[in-house]
């Protein structure tokens, strides 16, 4: 009652605001745009439900056909989600990613700061591949397991049971910490733990001695803070690595159908020196913020030792890799490799082996056909009962449908805006900001997405904002790509809060980082994050996407400013 309450009155006020100055079919989408913002950032309804606004009234104000919009609600986009999480639900079910992350950590060693980019360097990695919140709860278990056996290597600072499983079980002392979440991450990061068969409401019992030094306790905030920030480095690095990364790559193909300059190849070629600079200046970052000043020469070999030998009984007890490993990283290579090697632009790629039907394939069909596999693949030998590789209900709980629909209500939020003549109404409305420098466009445009997504969703944020700042590209005649890749990227830098983004809100409620560390460490990985990506676009990126010079794929607006260089 109130979410209508407040949208029939929103709608009286705006529509007598804007009814002089727009047409009317733009200014009703215009309400719609406006509206659909501020529940987003407000969450008056949930997120996917407020995506399928456009459903309801685009076809009520007369600004699109009922048909007409429900077929964004399901793209080429929603394939790729598919098959990957496929494989991202094969990867947890057999154990892989315990093997992948276990095995980084004994590359670098046990010493705190190699240890420290080991996990990190693990996370990052599993993120670029599954969700940013899926890499944190596989990763952050074994990293409280170590952290649990470092604080114990006192002899006499404190008494206890060993919990390396992180197992909920009163018999032991614990300290329990209750997370309250106030925003749309209390929903989101409680449903997926509630179908992984954790307790949704963020209860983590874990052993906690009476007299922890601040040298471990510093160690143990960085550890954990560099987890949350890794799964949202290593989600960048790839086009299905995170949501805002696919929502962009499928708006793409729907405003602009006849660009194909962005693929998983040269996303990847632009997106991985990013993520390796903010890797390793958050490392060093955090290192220093927390650990640097505390840590002296000499003190840590017991630690290290205890941690050297977890790490080595919780590998050892993975035992040989097993045939759905096995099959499981098998699939995944052959996924990346035609990914990279479907249409590289270097050379023709496999996608010209099938000359009349060009333009058929995409990254949705490999993704979607290996994904399958799965389904169909025995789990075991012939001489055990059939069972798939992965079954429905492990792949539903997986399954981010929220963030379909959110995406799906996004698609159909720019057809509207085209539709309805609001996109061109915009582009003419920003055309005087031409005049500006186009860096000064980008870094501001960047700023003003990084500050809105702390404290509303990643996929909201971008869905928002790529209706609008298309536009205003085309309306100072600079190349597309050159505003939206880089604010798409900035939307996954949400490191401030707990309640930015899921990852940061399961870290947290492990209890050993406080709000104030989140702020301090999540300021200075900002900054890393928007000049590296500024640093990129304005190097590398113009040579691989020829952001210098305008599309032909994008239209000419009349009476355009070109922005100076």
């Amino acid at each position: 009652i109130l979410a209508i309450n407040k949208s029939t009155m929103l709608k009286s006020i705006f529509s007598l605001s804007l009814s002089s100055i727009l047409l009317p079919f733009t200014a009703e989408c215009a309400f719609v745009m406006l509206l659909m913002a501020v529940y987003w950032v407000t969450e008056i309804l949930p997120l996917s439900i407020t995506a399928m606004l456009p459903a309801v009234l685009f076809p009520l104000f007369g600004i699109m056909k009922s048909s007409d919009v429900a077929k964004w609600y399901f793209k080429d986009f929603h394939f790729l989600l598919v098959g990957v999480i496929c494989l991202a639900t094969s990867i947890e079910k057999w154990g892989l990613h315990r093997r992948i992350a276990l095995r980084l950590v004994t590359l670098v060693g046990v010493n705190p700061a190699w240890l420290m980019l080991g996990f990190m360097s693990g996370c990052a990695l599993l993120s670029m591949w599954v969700q940013n919140t899926s890499a944190v709860t596989m990763v952050m278990p074994i990293v409280e397991a170590v952290l649990q056996q470092i604080l114990r290597a006192k002899e006499g600072q404190c008494s206890g049971k060993d919990n390396p499983n992180l197992e909920l079980d009163g018999s032991w002392k614990t300290q329990t910490t209750l997370l309250l979440i106030f925003f749309h991450n209390k929903s989101i990061v409680g449903n997926y733990l509630e179908l992984k068969g954790q307790q949704p409401e963020f209860v983590f019992k874990y052993y906690r001695p009476v007299n922890i030094r601040k040298q471990d306790l510093m160690m143990c905030k960085a550890m954990s803070i560099g987890i949350a920030y890794s799964s949202n480095i290593g989600g960048i690095t790839t086009i299905p690595g995170t949501s805002p990364n696919l929502i962009f790559s499928e708006y793409l193909n729907q405003v602009y159908p006849e660009c194909n300059s962005i693929n998983f190849g040269n996303w990847l070629l632009l997106c991985l020196p990013i993520s390796i600079l903010m890797l390793f200046l958050t490392w060093i970052w955090l290192y220093w913020l927390f650990i640097g000043s505390e840590c002296h020469k000499g003190q840590h070999s017991e630690k290290e030792m205890s941690a050297k030998r977890v790490i080595e009984e919780e590998y050892s007890s993975l035992g040989t890799m097993g045939s759905q490993e096995i099959v499981t990283g098998g699939v995944f290579v052959l996924m990346v490799l035609l990914w990279l090697t479907r249409a590289p632009g270097f050379f023709p790629g496999w996608a010209s082996l099938f000359p009349n039907q060009s333009g058929y394939f995409t990254d949705a069909n490999v993704a979607l056909l290996l994904g399958l596999l799965f389904f169909i693949i025995p789990a075991y030998g012939p001489a055990n009962k059939y069972e798939a590789m992965i079954t429905w209900s492990e792949f539903q709980a997986s399954m981010p449908w929220k963030v379909a629909l959110l995406v799906g209500g996004g698609f159909a939020l720019a057809e509207g805006t085209k539709e309805s003549g609001l996109s061109l109404w915009v582009a003419e409305l920003l055309t005087p900001l031409g005049d500006l420098p186009v860096f000064a466009v980008i870094t501001v445009a960047c700023v003003i997405v990084t500050m809105l997504t702390e404290v509303t969703s990643n996929a909201a944020t971008t869905t928002i904002f790529l209706p609008i700042l298309s536009p205003l590209a085309e309306a100072i005649h600079v190349n597309p790509l050159y505003i939206l890749i880089p604010t798409t990227l900035c939307t996954s830098f949400s490191f401030l809060l707990p309640v930015s983004n899921p990852p940061n809100a399961v870290v947290y409620a492990y209890g050993h980082i406080t709000i104030m560390d989140m702020v301090k460490a999540g300021l200075g990985v900002n900054v890393i994050g928007l000049l590296s990506v500024l640093l990129a676009v304005g190097t590398w990126g113009i040579p691989l996407f020829s952001l210098d010079s305008y599309p032909d794929w994008a239209p000419v607006l009349p009476n355009f400013n070109s922005t100076t260089p």
